[in-house]
Formats: structure tokens, C-alpha cells, sequence
């Protein structure tokens, strides 16, 4: 099996990986955190360890948190760019358990947390998944991960900074 140059200069032999969307700077690409695990020959044990790479991504339609797919390029389309988004697989907060195919808030299942609600009785104030919007429909007024995100250095009431993380 041919490998290809992969993130951090690492062989690879996959050519799809999974991996979560996190807050980037550049235009028309996701950053995308990529979770390996190394073999420590001392200890005997695997430990976790993050890979990083860029994805483009032309139609902008990853948002931070999403898991994603992600394929090789087999070139380079510029100097950290290296990979293409093919899908994103969970949007935030739309999980959904591989094996059964339920959906999952947490480690719990959606169905046995109302059924539990059920069975104690609903709080007035309780969330309702079922009436819950669909995820965009907060843009600008409670989500903001379509925005561009920086890292905020220093507070000055003078120059505000919303959306600095």
C-alpha cells in the first residue's frame, strides 16, 4: 500500500481521516484537530497525542465543533493546506451513536433522558429537545462561530473585541 506525506510530515496510508473543526484565521480552510494516539515503548501504553492541519473548505460551510471528514490532497494547495473537507459528518450538537443510531446528548442517550423526565415529571423550565431549534437559527444573536475568531491579548473599553475568544 502506497502512503502519502500526512499532517505534521508523518506517512500515512489513510486517505480519510475524522476530525473536529476548531476556531481558524484563514479564509476559504478549517483547522482541524486530529486525535492520534503514541505508542510509548518504556511505559508500555498509548497516550494521546493532537494533530493539527488545515482543510479547505471553498463554501464555508464547517463551523467550530463540527466532526468532519477529511481527505489527502495529492498536492499541496499551499503551504498548510493539505487536506479538502468531504463532509462533515456531526454537526455540533446533532451526535448520533454509530451503532444504534440514536441520538446523544453527553454520554446519554436523547430518549432515556425523557423518559426519566417523564417518569419524575417535567420541570417548566426543563429544555425540550424536540422543540429545540435547528443549529443556525441563533446566528448573531447567541452563536457566533461563523464569525472570524482571534485570540484576545489585553482589555481596553476603548476597543472592543466580541467576538475574541
Amino acid at each position: 500500500m502506497a502512503t502519502t506525506p500526512g499532517v505534521a510530515g508523518v506517512k500515512q496510508a489513510a486517505k480519510y481521516i475524522i476530525g473536529k473543526c476548531i476556531p481558524s484565521w484563514k479564509t476559504n480552510a478549517v483547522k482541524v484537530q486530529i486525535p492520534n494516539f503514541e505508542y510509548d515503548e518504556n511505559l508500555h501504553m498509548h497516550f494521546r497525542r493532537l494533530d493539527f492541519c488545515y482543510a479547505h473548505d471553498p463554501d464555508k460551510t464547517c463551523k467550530t465543533g463540527d466532526l468532519i471528514l477529511i481527505e489527502v490532497l495529492p498536492e499541496k494547495m499551499t503551504r498548510l493546506i493539505t487536506h479538502k473537507v468531504v463532509e462533515i459528518l456531526f454537526p455540533t450538537g446533532n451526535f448520533v451513536d454509530p451503532i444504534t443510531g440514536k441520538k446523544v446528548a453527553g454520554s446519554k442517550y436523547r430518549d432515556n433522558i425523557c423518559e426519566v423526565n417523564e417518569m419524575y415529571g417535567k420541570t417548566e423550565t426543563g429544555f425540550d429537545y424536540n422543540k429545540a431549534p435547528s443549529r443556525g437559527s441563533l446566528e448573531d444573536k447567541k452563536d457566533f462561530t461563523h464569525k472570524p475568531s482571534y485570540r484576545k491579548y489585553y482589555e481596553d473599553p476603548n476597543k472592543p473585541q466580541p467576538y475574541g475568544i
